[in-house]
């Protein structure tokens, strides 16, 4: 069972009127935003060391065409993930599921650490594949649960205010990367600061269920799902989640690609791994207050004032201007200035809108199809990024120019894609407000 909006504005407290300046928090939801808050902040400062560590590992030993091909890898790998996930989802309520993968993953940190003392070969590549499906099913699983939490008008309200979490968080672990480097601190050292984080993110979520357990004992909503198809069947079979995925596809390889050009000129200047840390350190840092920015006090407006159709289309249109003019002006500062403002919106607006998507789709495809969509999807964009760099670069002989020009096509679509999806959303939950009737 969802949780039950309270009315608004009633009988509010302190922390709730706070939290009131960066969205529309109401009596009695206080204590437990701040939980989730605190719990995708935490997610993302130890998923933020992991991927600062990774870009050093990755481009001093493979380059940024070997750091794509490590991000195609990761498709790949979750091909298995994904029906394995859903298979162990349907046989076990939401807490045991959430227990058994952050530890899974708290796990693998250690043994990449011990593996780094082996002298493990290729360990850079195959620690780069590895955050990045940890970052996306840990992510996944947070608003998997947060979907499952919420009704959907509850969600639209609250899921602005409880990503504040997650951008603060991001230029925590970014920062805090960055200074460890600059102190001399080893990159797979950091990695049991992310092991630490996990195990405190599992308390946060049993003190939000031990809130919560009246309500879960009420409904469904802490029981395990019904045996059923997989996060790839649920996807390919519902016209609506067809068009998410296929927006999160586009998304995923405009922002891949560009990365791969923004990567390309850093790494004409330097290759030193101690340089490449600093960089991208203090890149992911300042891009990461600037997403706090947006997400602290804007999104919640957009989503009051222009809804979905605000928040799904924000990004395409920015980053159509943005790589446009990119063709014309192909420099390290503009590339930079432009990963910067695009990174920013999505990791803000978009993610937001990512998450309010599943509001409308049944508790099964919040769980199994989220889970694929944000991870083999996503993944998958980081596939076809690949290709599109290599072919663009070592057969047809294309610079940064060319692939931005290559780009700025799929930005077309994927724009025309959000507006379906828009439109989708609108009708099912429309029919979803006239069964509640």
């Amino acid at each position: 069972m969802s949780a039950t909006p309270a009315p608004p504005h009633e009988g509010t407290s302190p922390l709730e009127r706070l939290l009131g300046v960066f969205g529309d928090v109401r009596g009695g939801e206080g204590t437990l935003v701040l939980l989730l808050m605190a719990n995708v902040f935490l997610l993302l400062l130890g998923y933020y060391v992991c991927k600062v560590v990774r870009e050093p590992l990755v481009l001093a030993t493979g380059g940024a065409l070997g750091k794509s091909a490590a991000g195609a890898a990761q498709a790949l790998v979750l091909m298995v993930f994904i029906p394995l996930y859903s298979w162990f989802a349907s046989r076990v309520d939401r807490m045991r599921l959430i227990t058994v993968v952050l530890l899974f993953f708290a796990l693998n940190l250690e043994m990449f650490f011990f593996a780094a003392h082996l002298r493990v070969p290729l360990l850079g590549a195959a620690f780069y594949v590895w955050v990045g499906i940890f970052n996306n099913a840990v992510v996944a699983q947070f608003w998997s649960y947060g979907n499952d939490l919420f009704d959907e008008p509850t969600g639209k309200r609250l899921f602005p205010v409880i990503a504040i979490g997650a951008t603060l968080g991001a230029p925590f672990g970014a920062k805090l990367s960055a200074w460890l480097f600059d102190a001399g601190v080893s990159a797979y050292s950091m990695l049991h600061i992310t092991a630490a984080v996990l195990v405190l993110c599992l308390a946060l979520f049993w003190l939000v269920e031990a809130r919560q357990g009246e309500r879960r004992r009420r409904g469904a909503a802490g029981q395990r799902l019904a045996p059923g198809p997989n996060g790839f069947v649920l996807l390919a079979r519902s016209p609506y989640l067809r068009l998410v995925a296929l927006l999160l596809l586009a998304l995923n390889f405009v922002n891949t690609s560009g990365q791969y050009v923004l990567d390309t000129l850093v790494t004409a200047h330097t290759s030193a791994e101690g340089a490449l840390g600093s960089f991208y350190g203090n890149f992911q840092f300042y891009g990461s207050v600037l997403t706090f920015l947006l997400q602290a006090f804007l999104v919640s407006r957009i989503v009051r004032y222009l809804g979905m159709a605000g928040v799904a289309l924000t990004l395409p249109i920015l980053v159509l201007g943005l790589y446009g003019s990119g063709v014309v002006l192909t420099t390290l500062g503009m590339l930079y200035t432009t990963k910067l403002l695009e990174n920013s919106t999505d990791y803000s607006v978009m993610n937001t809108a990512r998450q309010m998507f599943w509001l409308v789709t049944s508790r099964e495809e919040k769980y199994k199809a989220k889970q694929a969509a944000d991870t083999f999807v996503v993944r998958l964009g980081d596939l076809l990024s690949f290709v599109f760099c290599f072919a663009g670069t070592v057969w047809l002989g294309l610079g940064p120019r060319g692939l931005l020009s290559g780009m700025v096509g799929v930005i077309v679509m994927w724009l025309l894609l959000a507006a379906a999806v828009v439109r989708e959303y609108r009708r099912l939950s429309a029919e979803r407000a006239a069964v509640a009737a």
